[in-house]
């Protein structure tokens, strides 16, 4: 079971958020500077695809790319909240241009096994997440120029998924969505609902002033929002505000699950994300391929 993230001074720290929204994927990523430095760190970015016609694009990357320049800061850290069955990764490609150490929760291992299965990967990938450059395990620290930054384990939407806490920002990655939108699924290999709620209340435990960044935002009649706080979660979250219990959300989100459709780009995004967002091996025709397996998400 996660413990609760202990109350730290650096915790009252504004870093200096800049949110790029990607409207295909309907994906917010970050770049999180510390303020007394050039230091900064980006959060969840977004590799463009077109999957009908099989083309990748990077214009996502380059303008996150652009603004780093731009503003003269230092790259220190790509940072994976979870391995994204919804978007691919760019981490790989901001890396090259930029530097900085990949880094994602410690439990990739357990993603790479089952899904390395599922896409019948090739005898020489590993699933060790030697992947990436650093692997976060519960309550892990890590320093973005002078700020101190946090690592929470929060599994349930998967079993690698770890909410950062940098300054007075939490960013959750998809267990919390903003509050009239509710919770993420649960239904992934790996995932529960039980473990989600339980990890939902850590992040909860956080003071209520703690800024709360989204990955995604799917609203009905409102413009996209990336941004609320715990107190505001704890009050007005559709899905576990006070008053919910532990049964009666894992009742709600199991029969929710059961009548959602699959992410659109889960396919391709699972066996590029498990590889720190590169691509496969090219085959012997020197082309790179991502498989279709038939009937595994049915």
């Amino acid at each position: 079971m996660t413990k609760p993230l202990p109350f730290s001074p650096q915790m009252q720290v504004r870093p200096d958020v800049k949110a790029f929204f990607d409207q295909d994927t309907e994906t917010f990523s970050y770049v999180v500077r510390d303020p007394g430095s050039q230091a900064c760190a980006v959060v969840d970015c977004v590799l463009n695809i077109d999957y009908a016609s099989g083309t990748v694009t990077h214009e996502g990357a380059d303008a996150m790319i652009a603004w780093i320049r731009d503003q003269q800061l230092t790259l220190e850290w790509l940072i994976e909240t979870h391995v994204h069955a919804d978007h691919l990764t760019a981490a790989p490609y901001i890396q090259e241009a930029l530097g900085g150490k990949i880094g994602i929760g410690a439990n990739i291992t357990v993603v790479q096994e089952v899904f390395a299965g599922i896409y019948n990967a090739e005898p020489a990938f590993k699933r060790d997440g030697s992947q990436f450059d650093v692997l976060f395990r519960d309550g892990d620290s890590y320093q973005i120029g002078g700020l101190t930054a946090y690592a929470m384990h929060t599994p349930g939407h998967t079993p690698a998924c770890m909410t950062h806490v940098i300054g007075n920002c939490a960013f959750v990655g998809d267990t919390l969505f903003m509050p009239d939108v509710g919770t993420a699924r649960a239904d992934f290999p790996g995932g529960d609902a039980r473990t989600l709620h339980q990890s939902i209340m850590q992040v909860l435990s956080l003071p209520d002033d703690m800024r709360l960044l989204m990955c995604h935002d799917y609203p009905e009649n409102r413009d996209v929002a990336y941004e609320t706080s715990v107190a505001q979660e704890k009050q007005h979250n559709i899905h576990v505000h006070d008053g919910v219990s532990e049964d009666e959300f894992v009742a709600m989100r199991e029969k929710r699950d059961a009548k959602l459709d699959m992410p659109r780009l889960i396919l391709p995004s699972l066996q590029v994300n498990m590889r720190a967002g590169h691509m496969p091996p090219k085959e012997d025709n020197g082309r790179v391929y991502l498989k279709l397996p038939i009937n595994a998400f049915k």
